[in-house]
């Protein structure tokens, strides 16, 4: 089905499911504050000036007679229409398609879900976080309609919605169209007549946008002269002392998509071999899709104030929270993607940054330790990413991390803190690696080294198998995994026995049981010995000394990169109420049979594993059960 427009043909197109999905869902959703769609289109506006500002490097011409880059808000309240408008790269008709009529990114499945949970006042800040900022104007206009022509296009295009299943695309007389850029026309739904009026709009260009590097513009009605409301200064070149808090949080909002404040402001100048400014922010929650494998940093790069790219990787990796802008005059405007990869004055900049950055966080840490253990919590996970793939800054990035231990209770622990306490003449920082805090406390690995009173790190992050690796030592202190190896606890005094000797020796029958269950479960394990860490469970599994720590190994298996793992160690508790009733049983081989094999799957179960044969366990199980009865 067609219309006419301008005497030529409208194209009809269905939403692909996902945008009709997310629309319905934003036109029905109930949000504790829509100024968010405004905030958006202006952020949309903004980013088309600075692309027209890259391609005009190359092409001069597409500036034509209009150098100065501009947003116009137009009211219309007794039409109950709000205008936004600006003469920035425009649109196409298959880029309005494109832009328009399909969300072309990964994750979007899952912002819907979060929308449809429609958690208190998260909405706002997940509309910008997901870059869907354009339909948000669904949730305050009934159709929108925008009519977009590309610089140096000779045609222009008309993109008309109303939200509900479908959009058309329609060429339009030039005479229609901004000469450049593109004009967004919302038409206001009965309850929102209040944003086509200049006090409302006014409050959320100052609050939310008052820091956007082009100027905005406002008329009061179609054809009236507009008045400034903004003149584009970019903030980063403002010195620190001019800035207020509150201006440095609307342009983290505005850089971020997100409403929350910075945890950490890094403002500052770079003079010298090389000059640049540079304003970061380490954000005060976690972004949602922070730990998307796809997910890159979100510095943007700036040559003489002309946007470059976002794509630079001005921060390593670990660094990928951080929001924020580098803006240097030592580089070219028309700077290619292979220069900026190989370009030595970036390499440069990239490193001040990086070390500017890491110092701040430190700083914070001495300064104001609550604080920085928001910043921990939020992003703690990732900066210990850099242990292991920072070589240069492993030993600040080891000093900056926080950890829970079998010491800390609900608090964290620095390394420091760990080597002042330790015992004397421990060699080792001790750890523990599992999927949560909770199964760790439980491990019966770290019974013997609670008795005597050596603190253990408790790691849960899944980065922690991986860096524990790549860090042989910290102030002469090895990493060691009580997981993996023997644990050498004979040196140490348990404490609650310091005038005690350890045991020498355990009974001749329990060491004949031992010797036992080293023959009978040869086919699953490398070796059954006494153990020096257990006290009140009977059994446990490590790794050997050469092998994998356990949780790696596990974790390099379910990754598809190990076939198949090494086989465990089982450890014996040899004072063991149970270890030494079967010992006493040397009468009774079957039955000492299926304990050695029960007492194998009881150290799977509490290394967080099922059973190798659950049916033949249950049998076991069963039969030791019937002859515990009669």
């Amino acid at each position: 089905m067609t219309t006419t427009t301008a005497e030529m043909t409208a194209e009809s197109h269905v939403f692909e499911a996902d945008v009709a999905r997310l629309l319905h869902m934003m036109v029905h959703s109930v949000y504790s504050d829509k100024d968010v769609f405004l905030r958006e289109l202006i952020s949309n506006a903004a980013d088309a000036c600075e692309k027209l500002r890259y391609e005009a490097i190359a092409q001069p011409g597409l500036l034509a007679n209009d150098p100065d880059s501009r947003i116009l808000l137009t009211l219309d309240a007794d039409g109950g229409r709000l205008i936004v408008e600006d003469n920035g790269i425009g649109m196409s008709r298959d880029e309005m398609i494109e832009a328009l009529g399909t969300i072309a990114r990964s994750g979007t499945r899952a912002f819907m879900e979060r929308i449809e949970a429609n958690k208190q006042g998260e909405g706002a800040q997940l509309i910008g976080q997901f870059g869907v900022g354009f339909y948000s104007c669904f949730m305050v206009a009934d159709s929108v309609d925008v009519i977009s022509r590309r610089a140096g296009a000779e045609d222009a295009w008309l993109w008309s919605s109303d939200g509900k299943g479908g959009y058309s695309v329609a060429p339009v007389e030039v005479s229609e169209a901004p000469a450049r850029g593109t004009r967004i026309t919302l038409h206001l739904m009965e309850d929102a007549k209040s944003y086509a009026s200049r006090w409302t709009v006014e409050r959320i260009v100052k609050e939310q946008s008052g820091h956007v590097p082009v100027p905005i513009k406002i008329a009061e009605k179609p054809g009236e002269e507009a008045t400034q409301l903004t003149d584009g200064t970019a903030l980063w070149t403002k010195s620190k002392n001019d800035i207020t808090t509150e201006e440095y949080t609307d342009f983290y909002r505005g850089v971020s998509g997100q409403y929350d404040e910075p945890a950490l402001t890094v403002h500052f100048r770079a003079e010298g071999r090389h000059e640049y400014s540079a304003l970061a922010f380490v954000p005060g929650s976690q972004p949602f899709d922070l730990f998307d494998p796809d997910r890159k940093g979100r510095m943007k790069l700036y040559v003489k104030r002309v946007f470059i790219t976002d794509e630079a990787e001005l921060l390593p990796r670990y660094l990928r929270f951080v929001r924020g802008l580098v803006d240097t005059s030592d580089l070219p405007l028309n700077v290619s993607r292979e220069m900026i990869q190989e370009s030595p004055i970036l390499t440069a900049i990239r490193k001040g940054v990086t070390n500017r950055i890491i110092t701040a966080i430190e700083k914070q840490a001495e300064s104001d330790h609550d604080a920085f253990l928001k910043i921990w919590e939020n992003f703690g996970s990732l900066i210990k990413e850099g242990i292991y793939e920072d070589f240069e800054r492993r030993s600040q990035l080891l000093a900056l991390s926080r950890f829970r231990t079998t010491t800390s209770g609900d608090g964290y622990r620095s390394l420091a803190d760990y080597i002042r306490d330790a015992k004397e003449g421990q060699q080792s920082i001790y750890y523990l690696v599992g999927g949560s805090l909770e199964q760790l406390k439980a491990s019966p690995q770290l019974e013997g080294f609670r008795a005597r009173g050596i603190e253990v790190l408790l790691l849960t992050d899944s980065v922690d198998s991986f860096w524990v690796t790549n860090a042989p030592e910290f102030e002469g202190k090895s990493f060691k995994s009580i997981t993996q190896g023997s644990a050498d606890l004979a040196q140490f005094k348990k404490q609650d026995d310091e005038d005690k000797p350890e045991s020498e020796s355990a009974p001749a029958e329990v060491q004949a049981f031992l010797d036992y269950a080293k023959q009978k479960l040869a086919d699953e394990v490398s070796d059954v010995r006494a153990s020096d860490r257990l006290i009140e469970s009977a059994v446990c599994l490590v790794a050997s000394e050469q092998g994998y720590d356990r949780q790696l190994e596990k974790i390099l298996q379910g990754a598809g990169r190990l076939q198949s793992g090494a086989k465990p160690i089982l450890e014996i508790n040899m004072d063991h109420p149970v270890v030494k009733a079967i010992a006493a049983k040397a009468d009774a081989p079957s039955l000492r049979d299926d304990a050695a094999f029960l007492l194998l799957d009881q150290a799977r179960v509490l290394d967080g594993d099922k059973p190798a044969d659950p049916r033949a366990f249950a049998e076991r199980l069963a039969r030791l059960m019937e002859k515990a009865l009669q």
